[in-house]
């Protein structure tokens, strides 16, 4: 059973948009493109968000299932111009969720 994300969330008192449900080691890999590119992102997991994925953690047996992968709304063409999604691909992304206004504000 996969875990279901939302597609905008608050956190942090930002609207963070969700580019893709995956397995988390997957994540952590487009996680590191996005950085390198200069674009904030977090997973979350079913139990919590979390900024910063420490190798220990993975090494672990932290979860490792399917985790949301988030960047900030502002960021998101950005995002998905390093991930190589086309054009089309980012319209679609872009149209407001379900249960999130689009007020066209960030801060709501």
């Amino acid at each position: 059973m996969s875990a279901a994300y939302e597609d905008r969330a608050l956190y942090q008192g930002d609207v963070w948009v969700r580019i893709d449900t995956l397995p988390r080691i997957m994540a952590e890999g487009w996680r590191r493109n996005l950085m390198e590119g200069g674009v904030v992102s977090v997973v979350r997991t079913p139990f919590q968000w979390s900024m910063g994925s420490p190798v220990i953690e993975i090494e672990t047996g932290g979860y490792q299932g399917d985790v949301g992968l988030y960047v900030p709304e502002v960021q998101l063409a950005e995002a998905l111009e390093l991930l190589g999604f086309e054009p089309e691909e980012q319209e679609a992304a872009d149209a407001p969720a379900a249960g999130m206004p689009d007020t066209g504000r960030a801060d709501t």
